[in-house]
């Protein structure tokens, strides 16, 4: 959450494995995923990956766990091997392949300096919720608190607001199809297995997102650093969306325009801002202790 409300620009990140290190024959394997829900789309959205590869325990592990998750193959070092066969049977997924590697394989694999724990996985992208399906899903909840991000860029920042979400019992984060990151091994570790919990929706024009949110009777709080009252003031419950900026930029004008209110967090005058997965932490911890 920031002071500043300014103009600004954002790119989309792509997966940061390399493709030439992912296997061939691999990319039709499609009978492993135990399907849960069938609706959507079944790709990332556009300019997406088909090939993604997960590492790291928590983000492995619940990918297993999680009957939407097409899996294509795992790679194992010895000592997590046994970890990872327990994990598929005890998910009913024991016809997918579990690859030995060495864990300088495992680095050669991965961008310098991953931290994979001797583990990683060649998936497919989560099937994709539409903001209509999310809200039909959750028509008769009388209380649901999701994340909004305009803008915010940076998979570890994303990531770490998905498990945040987690923690806190939000029930989606949502960005726009433009400026905002894919599903990726990287937003995936930062997200600590909470991508497979969370719906990450890539909503489209945000602006658009908003007023559908709003005639489903959620009220939207923009995260703004002058906003007059804070939100623990606001005193919101009930179906609430909690509108958040990138740091340093905050919200586009359109749509700080556009939330029903302006809310902020109180800071002391040490330090302009937080980091926007801190603020989106505190800002759901807020509502979630009501």
């Amino acid at each position: 959450m920031s002071r500043r409300n300014k103009p600004r620009s954002g790119n989309r990140h792509q997966d940061d494995v390399g493709q030439d290190n992912l296997p061939q024959n691999d990319e039709n394997r499609e009978g492993n995923s135990r399907r849960g829900r069938k609706r959507g789309r079944d790709s990332a959205p556009s300019g997406g990956n088909s090939r993604l590869i997960l590492f790291g325990r928590h983000p492995v592990m619940m990918a297993i766990a999680n009957p939407q998750r097409t899996i294509h193959k795992i790679w194992a070092t010895e000592t997590v091997r046994d970890e990872i066969n327990a994990a598929l049977a005890d998910a009913e997924r024991t016809d997918i392949p579990v690859d030995s590697a060495g864990r300088t394989d495992l680095d050669e694999m991965m961008p310098p300096g991953t931290v994979h724990q001797g583990m990683a996985m060649h998936c497919a992208p989560l099937p994709q919720l539409s903001i209509e399906e999310f809200i039909a899903d959750h028509r008769d909840s009388d209380q649901c608190t999701v994340i909004v991000l305009d803008q915010v860029t940076d998979p570890h920042n994303v990531g770490a607001i998905l498990r945040s979400a987690a923690a806190f019992g939000a029930s989606a984060v949502i960005v726009p199809d433009r400026h905002a990151p894919l599903e990726t091994g990287v937003l995936a570790k930062s997200a600590s297995g909470a991508l497979e919990t969370i719906p990450y929706i890539h909503a489209g024009n945000l602006n658009q997102t908003i007023d559908k949110l709003k005639n489903a009777h959620f009220w939207l709080a923009g995260m703004d650093g002058y906003a007059e009252k804070t939100l623990a003031e606001a005193d919101l419950k009930g179906r609430v969306g909690i509108v958040m900026g990138s740091e340093g930029e905050g919200l586009r004008r359109l749509t700080r325009e556009n939330c029903d209110f302006l809310v902020k967090l109180p800071m002391s005058d040490r330090i302009e801002s937080l980091n926007v997965s801190n603020a989106a932490a505190v800002a759901l911890y807020e509502l979630y202790r009501k």
